[in-house]
């Protein structure tokens, strides 16, 4: 505490503050709130993409002219080239039964890889593209013979508290924590693959088996020091998902959770400069504290933060929040998981559960989930060609992005 004294003394010192009127805050909180909160869970999801996009990437007057970190590329029509040489390479059958020659591998992002990851992930995912705080590991699966993208991975620091999961492995919090079995689990915080793909072929299935995989596996093990013993994930909308029935991923219940509803950007950091401005010891604690360890002292400090600002303007809870059940997914990898993550075995007594080689699972998902795919979408005439890439989005109104794309968000 001494120390945590002394480092926001410091800081207070340095700042500057002024008078922000509670009430322009509130108001404009509302008014965003108001907003959102009459949309659906799709419409949401697809508004706050439309949000991120602008803010990202605004709307050029001039097309020509601009650095690429691909080398020579030529304009396109939303005026980042690099955005549509990404979108040129995403695999697109000709034929339906092409899956069948595909040859997927999973690879760890490094240098211009992680730029490549991260504009598939702003336009393949109709969820936002934010960074979680503590181990992010991402991965690209792509075709072998062709270089093409088929999706994305990426593997985080797992949720510190998770009932249904916590329940099956029998964790106790002092050794999840204390005893910092929780290093030894991940969150698949993304899994996402390109389309058509995911639509034609069940490629979510494919991106979820891979995550599971050796090559995650081992990048865990090999950059963190901690053998991965099991992999959580969620649901998107409500309890049915590409997880569902999905060989050696086990379902372990809903979240007790809700949805909170975000105002756009320029609000929350209106009715930020004004927490800082009143409260500025709790400001600073979510903000700029560290602990020993030199992380974040708050965990999920903004939306902490929000729900502060909303508790002292009085905003009501019916504006921001709306129960929003997920189902919840956890793979054990080995046999024993449980026991070792309950610290009652050591490393070295783990049992391999499957074989989670990458030709193993992509076998898997050709022979049991893709071919059965085909046939039902052939059967009903609902094989699908097209991609979903959200490069339309840019420069758009919000009105034309939803009435393009608001069928297609879960796709």
């Amino acid at each position: 505490m001494d120390r945590l004294d002394d480092e926001y003394n410091k800081w207070y010192e340095q700042q500057t503050f002024e008078v922000i009127n509670k009430d322009d805050v509130r108001e404009m909180l509302v008014k965003d709130l108001s907003f959102v909160s009459k949309l659906t869970v799709e419409e949401y999801t697809l508004y706050r993409k439309w949000l991120e996009i602008q803010e990202r990437y605004p709307d050029k007057a001039s097309k020509t002219g601009m650095d690429s970190f691909f080398g020579e590329a030529t304009s396109d029509d939303s005026g980042y080239p690099d955005v549509q040489l990404v979108k040129n390479n995403i695999w697109t059958p000709v034929n339906h039964d092409d899956y069948i020659d595909l040859e997927p591998e999973v690879f760890h992002c490094k240098g211009p890889d992680v730029k490549i990851w991260s504009i598939l992930r702003t336009f393949t995912s109709t969820m936002l593209n934010n960074s979680n705080i503590g181990r992010n590991l991402r991965f690209i699966v792509s075709d072998k013979r062709t270089g093409k993208y088929l999706g994305i991975i990426c593997l985080s620091s797992d949720f510190l508290d998770l009932t249904p999961r916590d329940n099956f492995i029998g964790w106790s919090r002092e050794i999840k924590t204390q005893g910092r079995m929780i290093n030894h689990t991940g969150i698949g915080s993304t899994i996402v693959p390109t389309q058509p793909l995911g639509f034609s072929y069940v490629g979510g299935k494919l991106l979820a088996l891979l995550t599971l995989s050796d090559v995650p596996e081992k990048t865990w093990n090999e950059t963190y020091g901690d053998v991965l013993a099991g992999i959580t994930t969620t649901s998107l909308y409500g309890s049915f998902s590409q997880y569902q029935n999905l060989k050696y991923w086990n379902k372990r219940g809903h979240s007790a959770g809700s949805i909170k509803f975000e105002p756009q950007k320029r609000t929350v950091l209106f009715a930020r400069e004004w927490l800082r401005t009143n409260f500025p010891r709790r400001y600073w604690e979510w903000y700029n504290a560290k602990n020993e360890q030199g992380l974040p002292l708050k965990r999920d400090h903004k939306q902490r933060s929000l729900s502060f600002v909303y508790s002292q303007l009085k905003i009501s809870k019916d504006l921001f929040q709306t129960d929003h059940a997920r189902g919840i997914y956890f793979s054990h990898l080995y046999n024993n998981t449980n026991e070792f993550l309950r610290k009652e075995i050591t490393e070295d007594k783990l049992v391999k559960r499957f074989d989670n080689s990458v030709d193993s699972l992509v076998d898997i998902w050709k022979t049991r989930y893709a071919v059965k795919r085909v046939a039902s979408l052939l059967r009903s005439d609902r094989f699908n060609y097209d991609q979903l890439f959200y490069d339309f989005m840019i420069g758009r109104t919000w009105e034309e992005v939803k009435e393009k794309y608001i069928n297609d968000v879960g796709r």
